[in-house]
């Protein structure tokens, strides 16, 4: 295989692992699959990026927009949506994890460059998870008729489904970023968009600065440099200028409540990156 994962993506799945590995229970989610699938080797826990308490914040928001995403889909198909997409997919594995969802009627679309998403479904094959029919992998390019891709895999527009973008905006431009909500509000009502965005390196709590200047160097080096940044306010605005019918900002104070109640290691999420919540 010439094509692997992205390598945000494979920290990403390493990073929910690390949970598992590093912090202390009740674990927020749980998820040992992302790391079968990247196999990054015997030695990954020695790479810098796992650094257990330089990373500690960042490690507990991406298990905590997995864990609120997971929530808000289950909420959903609970209210008898049975579509959910995945923008961006990398190794994100609810399908692999979730059966047991997938076994009520949803479907599941990931959405993601051909190269890296070939990887992932032959690792998948390797692994003997396979793709089950109620999972559609779609390959797209991101730059062409993205969505008009997703529509011919099946994702039909007149009923509603629930969509989730997150750790992508910062990737985008902001007409990337405005022409995506677009698309999401023409589907039917009762439509979900769940996306995480990028706070100003302002917003973020002084201890997270550095961590976050080295991981925005880190993505020009890639070649994926960080383009786009935004506060509550202007993601608000954003969802109401699109089209859709109501919005809201979770914060990082939010997931806190939510997932880290009575915690005394330290292990709580940054306020760097939080979540929209935007219905049609």
């Amino acid at each position: 295989m010439t094509v692997a994962a992205e390598h945000t993506a494979v920290r990403v799945a390493l990073w929910r692992a690390l949970h598992l590995l590093a912090d202390a229970p009740p674990y927020v989610v749980a998820d040992e699959v992302g790391l079968r699938i990247a196999d990054p080797g015997e030695g990954w826990r020695e790479r810098p990026d796992m650094d257990v308490e330089a990373t500690r914040r960042t490690r507990a928001s991406i298990v905590a927009r997995a864990r609120f995403v997971e929530d808000l889909v289950v909420e959903r198909v609970g209210e008898g949506v049975e579509q959910y997409v995945v923008l961006g997919a990398g190794l994100d594995t609810f399908a692999q994890r979730r059966a047991d969802v997938g076994a009520r009627g949803l479907r599941v679309f990931e959405v993601d460059q051909p190269g890296p998403q070939a990887w992932k479904r032959q690792r998948l094959v390797e692994l003997g998870l396979g793709v089950p029919e109620w999972l559609r992998l779609v390959p797209v390019d991101f730059e062409g008729d993205w969505w008009g891709q997703l529509l011919a895999a099946g994702l039909d527009p007149g009923r509603p489904a629930v969509v989730a973008s997150t750790g992508v905006t910062m990737y985008l431009t902001e007409e990337a970023i405005t022409a995506t909500f677009r698309l999401v509000a023409t589907l039917a009502p009762g439509s979900t968009l769940v996306t995480t965005f990028m706070r100003p390196i302002e917003d973020v709590e002084p201890e997270q600065r550095e961590q976050l200047r080295a991981a925005m160097n880190g993505a020009r080096a890639a070649g994926t440099p960080f383009l786009s940044f935004h506060r509550p306010e202007q993601m608000l605005a954003l969802a109401r200028e699109t089209g859709f019918r109501e919005a809201r900002h979770v914060a990082a104070a939010e997931l806190e409540q939510r997932y880290f109640a009575g915690r005394t290691d330290g292990f709580r999420p940054s306020r760097g990156e939080e979540l929209l919540v935007a219905g049609v």
